[in-house]
C-alpha cells in the first residue's frame, strides 16, 4: 500500500519534463516483498529493474525483521540499493531525490564518486524526539543534520521544520538551502458542491487512524455534538481493519453506533476527494502527545478538505492548521471534549460563520497542486544556483 503520497505525483511532473528517471521503491516492513523494486523511465516509457546478485542475498535476513516498525536491517537495505543501482547505471544523474536521510546520505555518497551532480534531501516528516531520548534518535539527529549540511537543497513539506533542526543543534550557517515543498493535490480534487446545505450535520475524518490523529477524540465529541444537532453523523475514510474494529467498539460503546461510518482505506485520490464533498464539515484532530511528527509535518488531510469546500476544525498541533486558520478557512481548538465539541458545533450553528469559513477553505485550496508545488520548488531551486 502506499504511504508517501508525493511518490506518484512527483513521478508524473517529472516524465513530462526529462529523458530518463530511476525510481527505486523500498518496501516498508510488513509488506509483501522485502528487495526494492527499480523503474526505469526513458521517453515516459517504464521497465523494471533489477536488484544484483549482492542486493538479493539480503532477501533472506530481510523476511526474517519482516514485521511493521522501524527495522535497522531495512534501512541498511535502502541504503545499499541507492548505492547498487547508481554504480550500476552507466550515466551520471543531473538530480538525485532522496525521501529521508539514509536515501540522501547514500546520494551524497554518489555525489562524491561522480554518479550524481545535485542532491535534493526530501523530508515528509521530521520530530527532534521522534525515538524518545535514546541512542536511536541520536542517531536520528545526527543523520538529519548530516544531510542537511551536505545535500545541495533541502525539501521541506513545513516551514516549522528548520527552525526545530536549528534547535535540535544544525549550525543555519552550514546548512543547504532549504525550499519549502507542502503536500499537493490533484486537479480534479479541487471541486466542491456549489450548494450543500442538504449536507448539514455529516462531519469527515479522513487519514490513518492511530491515536495521535485523534480519530478516537472525534468519536468521543459526538455525544455532545448530537445535542445541539441532532443529524450529526461521522465519515471516517482510512486505516487498517484493526483500528477500524477499535473505533466501532468505541462507537457502540457510546451509543453512537449508527452515527459513524466507515470507508477504509481509499486508493484513489479523486475517489476519496469524491467522497469528502459528501460532507459538510471536516476535521484534523491531532492530539497533543510529546514527539509527535505533526508539530513539524504537513497536515494533507486539511488541504484536502480544503479543496473539496469544507470548512476545517483542528487543534495547535499541525502548523498547516494555524495557516489555513489565518486565512479564514479553519478554526482552532484544544484536543479535549469539550473544547473540540464546543468548536465544531459554533461552526454547525452559525450559517454565516459556516459560510465565511467555508470561504476561506476555498480560497486557500485554489493554487494547492502537486504541479504548482514542484514547478515552485524547482524555480526555487533555479535562483539558489
Amino acid at each position: 500500500m502506499p504511504t508517501n503520497g508525493s511518490l506518484e505525483p512527483l513521478r508524473d511532473f517529472l516524465l513530462p519534463r526529462i529523458s530518463e528517471l530511476v525510481l527505486i521503491d523500498q518496501p516498508f516492513p510488513g509488506s509483501e516483498f522485502v528487495l526494492p523494486r527499480v523503474e526505469v523511465y526513458k521517453k515516459q516509457q517504464m521497465t523494471f529493474g533489477k536488484n544484483s546478485f549482492w542486493m538479493s542475498l539480503l532477501s533472506p535476513f530481510l523476511w526474517v525483521q519482516n514485521t511493521s516498525g522501524t527495522r535497522v536491517s531495512f534501512k541498511v537495505r535502502d541504503f545499499l540499493s541507492v548505492i547498487d543501482q547508481g554504480i550500476r547505471d552507466g550515466g551520471v544523474f543531473d538530480v538525485f531525490i532522496g525521501l529521508e536521510s539514509i536515501n540522501t546520505l547514500a546520494g551524497i555518497l554518489l555525489k562524491k564518486i561522480g554518479k550524481v551532480k545535485r542532491v535534493v534531501y526530501y523530508v515528509s516528516d521530521y520530530a527532534p524526539d521522534r525515538f524518545g531520548r535514546g541512542m536511536f534518535n541520536r542517531m536520528y539527529l545526527l543523520l538529519d543534520r548530516v544531510c542537511a549540511r551536505y545535500a545541495d537543497y533541502i525539501w521541506d513539506v513545513s516551514k516549522a521544520m528548520q527552525p526545530a533542526r536549528i534547535s535540535a543543534g544544525l549550525n543555519p550557517l552550514l546548512s543547504a538551502p532549504v525550499v519549502y515543498v507542502p503536500n499537493g493535490l490533484l486537479p480534479e480534487q479541487i471541486r466542491f458542491e456549489k450548494n450543500n446545505s442538504s449536507l448539514y450535520g455529516r462531519i469527515a475524518y479522513m487519514g490513518t487512524l492511530g491515536e495521535e490523529n485523534g480519530p478516537d477524540l472525534v468519536i468521543e465529541c459526538i455525544p455532545t455534538i448530537e445535542k445541539s444537532v441532532p443529524n450529526v453523523h461521522l465519515t471516517i475514510i482510512g486505516g487498517y481493519p484493526s483500528d477500524i474494529s477499535r473505533l466501532t467498539t468505541l462507537a457502540k460503546k457510546l451509543g453512537v453506533g449508527k452515527k459513524v461510518s466507515f470507508h477504509g482505506f481509499v486508493q484513489s485520490p479523486v475517489a476519496m476527494s469524491k467522497i469528502l464533498r459528501s460532507c459538510y464539515l471536516a476535521v484534523a484532530p491531532y492530539r497533543a502527545f510529546p514527539g509527535s511528527v505533526r508539530y513539524f509535518a504537513d497536515a494533507g488531510k486539511i488541504r484536502a478538505y480544503c479543496a473539496a469546500g469544507l470548512p476545517v476544525v483542528t487543534t495547535p498541533v499541525p502548523p498547516l492548521g494555524k495557516v489555513v486558520t489565518l486565512i479564514g478557512g479553519a478554526v482552532i481548538a484544544e484536543d479535549t471534549v469539550n473544547d473540540f465539541s464546543r468548536a465544531i458545533i459554533s461552526v454547525l450553528t452559525n450559517k454565516k460563520r459556516y459560510a465565511s469559513l467555508r470561504k476561506g477553505a476555498i480560497q486557500f485550496a485554489k493554487d494547492s497542486t502537486w504541479d504548482h508545488t514542484f514547478a515552485e520548488a524547482f524555480r526555487q531551486m533555479a535562483k539558489v544556483g
